[in-house]
């Protein structure tokens, strides 16, 4: 095949349109006027071109009767070049559309069968992101049905790209929620289910557990069964009014210092915001809590076992939850012959939540309820709380119950070799038991007197403002309590023969642990951040000596963190 060095594919270079004179530019192949072609075909199209132009026409059925093939038509004006003419170029467009037509209706069956519809677009401004979302989301209509036509094989539509600005935006993941900086406060807390509370009466530390004192089981052999912890301080002063706030956290009133004389209501009986009823008198309002509501409503039982409550059946008094009628004077505040029962050592009758119901005649009974109670097999049949209190004659207190009886620690040691024995041998003692000795308050009057307190100072609001008081350098205070008074736990859960002399507490860290052993909510004092619960360091059973245990001042920060958030 010869070739040819001239370039005949590149525009002649002539400056004038050959059919309207039009101007052209150097490198114009086509005129912008009339559309003719500058320069001739090339041979091989000009050839085909009349040949495509008569199958087209055959395949439509149109046009006459074929001639014979034209010779191609030379166009003047230099080398051969391979485009159409216009007019043929635009012959082949009309083609190349009409056969485009036959192909979408033979297709448009097969595009309605597969549940396709056609998908118009039109260019139109972004629009804002809301409107974004709206178009994404609206259905989609249905689609019109189309006149049934003859199926042929074809492909599948292709399917439309919806542009990116019709698509609803992607949700944000959420971000991870960051730790906290400090950890969860460490419990400490052992799975403690009975708690037995014995509460003596007006006995210092030194006169119950220390070397001077005349209880040698006390003061010696019950603590090699168990731990002392000796900085154990009563909030305030009267009998009554440290076992109230053992109870309840609640701070005395000026009768509840002084053993309720006379049994009357607390008038006003307001609720202050930080929980406490103020006003003067002795019973608390019905809308008092109390840790045996919180018990009850919790779904464990409480008990109050009280040494000679029953003996009063004699002068027609009740045999069980016997306090006095409600605004006269109290019979029982000093022992009588055969009768050493004391109200005020019966906490549980100051409140309107306990004596108003039926249930008290069940849970405030007589001292031997609790031998039985404790024989019972099934341990749960035990309360969860069980407040032991004796009588006048063996609550330890200063003064003898009747001439020629011993008064002191001494006095209570024949109650304790009958009482802590029977519990210790108790299932529920095994399953979980903890037995808690301690004293209502230190001596408030001679030579043994002790006001002082620890851990937390509240200014009570139903008494006299106290003269103010050098402060004090560490954590006790000279006024302001009720004394120490030291503290005995006897259980698995802390090590035997072990002096705790490095913790303080008081009356309202007691109620706390009881609290947050039981997982009930704080109560009036107990709420007090400054105040600690009991934790590893008074439950040691097990507790390695050089283990990390967190100090008195990190757990109070801790504590503090834990109520801020």
């Amino acid at each position: 095949m010869a070739t040819s060095n001239d370039d005949t594919r590149g525009p002649v270079p002539t400056h004038g349109c050959g059919d309207c004179g039009a101007a052209f530019s150097d490198d114009q192949r086509y005129c912008l006027k009339c559309g003719a072609r500058r320069g001739p075909l090339p041979p091989a199209i000009a050839e085909r071109l009349p040949t495509m132009l008569q199958d087209d026409r055959a395949a439509k059925g149109i046009g006459g009767p074929q001639g014979p093939e034209s010779e191609p038509v030379e166009e003047p004006g230099g080398s051969p070049s391979f485009m159409p003419t216009p007019r043929a170029a635009a012959v082949a467009v009309m083609a190349m559309l009409a056969f485009g037509v036959v192909i979408g209706s033979a297709t448009s069956q097969l595009a309605q069968s597969a549940g396709l519809s056609s998908i118009l677009l039109e260019v139109a401004p972004a629009p804002a992101a809301s409107e974004r979302v709206e178009t994404a989301s609206a259905p989609s209509a249905e689609p019109e049905t189309a006149a049934p036509g003859p199926a042929t094989p074809s492909s599948l539509p292709a399917v439309p790209v919806i542009p990116e600005e019709v698509l609803p935006e992607a949700e944000p993941e959420p971000e991870p929620e960051p730790e906290p900086f400090f950890e969860e406060e460490p419990a400490g807390l052992p799975e403690v289910k009975h708690v037995f509370m014995i509460v003596l009466g007006e006995n210092g530390y030194e006169e119950t557990f220390g070397k001077t004192s005349t209880a040698p089981y006390l003061s010696k052999e019950l603590p090699e069964q168990g731990e002392v912890i000796s900085n154990y301080y009563a909030v305030t002063k009267g009998d009554l009014a440290n076992q109230i706030a053992l109870i309840s956290g609640q701070g005395p009133t000026v009768e509840t210092a002084a053993n309720c004389p006379n049994y009357t209501d607390i008038v006003p009986g307001t609720e202050s915001t930080e929980g406490q009823v103020e006003g003067s008198g002795c019973v608390y309002p019905a809308a008092t809590t109390t840790l045996p509501g919180q018990l009850l409503a919790a779904k464990l039982k409480w008990k109050a076992y009280v040494e000679d409550i029953g003996n009063g059946v004699i002068t027609g008094q009740a045999a069980s939850c016997r306090h006095p009628l409600l605004g006269g004077p109290d019979g029982s505040q000093v022992p009588l012959p055969g009768d050493a029962y004391e109200t005020w050592r019966n906490p549980f009758v100051y409140f309107h939540s306990v004596i108003d119901t039926p249930e008290c005649a069940e849970t405030d009974v007589g001292l031997d309820r609790l031998a039985t109670d404790l024989k019972k097999k099934v341990s749960k049949k035990t309360p969860a709380l069980s407040y032991i209190v004796p009588n006048a004659c063996h609550d330890g207190g200063e003064l003898a119950c009747e001439p020629g009886q011993l008064a002191g620690p001494a006095a209570a040691e024949e109650f304790l070799k009958t009482v802590v024995p029977e519990i210790q041998a108790s299932p529920a003692f095994e399953e979980g038991g903890l037995i808690m000795i301690t004293s209502s308050q230190a001596p408030q009057a001679g030579e043994k007197l002790d006001t002082g307190a620890c851990c937390v100072n509240p200014v009570y609001p139903n008494l006299p403002p106290a003269p103010e008081a050098e402060p004090a350098s560490g954590p006790v205070k000279p006024t302001g309590g009720g004394g120490k008074v030291g503290l005995l736990l006897i259980s698995p859960f802390v090590e035997a023969g072990t002096l705790n002399e490095t913790s303080y507490y008081n009356h309202y860290s007691l109620l706390l642990t009881i609290e947050e052993l039981f997982d009930l909510e704080k109560l009036g004092y107990a709420k007090e951040l400054a105040l600690l619960p009991f934790d590893e360091t008074v439950f040691n059973a097990g507790v390695e000596e050089e283990s990390t245990v967190e100090t008195p001042a990190g757990r109070a920060l801790s504590r503090a963190i834990s109520a801020l958030r």
